[in-house]
């Protein structure tokens, strides 16, 4: 269930935005040039959000200490649990438990915003 040695995911887990600085979304999209782009854009306390342009599928996985929270800004977002798979249109959300086991897909480009906490392992726990 771990992520493959190589994989196709740009994660970024470097703040890239202070407090107090403003967070130009749409800008950090247009120069986005991977399928599956995570980045970290800030900190709130101890857990951080992050942006993510996503097309194609991530593994499965799961966090066993940290629960996720997608929110779909644009594009079509799926995330697969064992048993049913959840489908997100632009301005709906979605939280995955900690210790369930999923994976996120985007069948086309999609953008998407995570909130979880700043320990978390985006590519899962073993």
């Amino acid at each position: 269930m771990s992520a493959p040695a190589t994989h196709p995911y740009a994660t970024h887990l470097d703040v890239k935005f202070e407090a107090l600085r403003v967070i130009d979304v749409p800008a950090l999209v247009a120069q986005c040039k991977d399928r599956w782009y995570n980045q970290t854009l800030c900190k709130v306390n101890d857990s951080v959000i992050r942006l993510g342009v996503l097309q194609g599928e991530y593994h499965w996985h799961k966090h066993d200490r940290d629960d996720e929270f997608f929110f779909v800004l644009e594009g079509h977002f799926i995330i697969d649990l064992e048993g049913r798979s959840i489908e997100l249109k632009p301005q709906e959300g979605f939280v995955v438990p900690r210790g369930v086991v999923h994976r996120t897909r985007a069948p086309q480009r999609a953008i998407v915003l995570m909130a979880e906490t700043a320990a978390i392992i985006p590519p899962g726990d073993a």
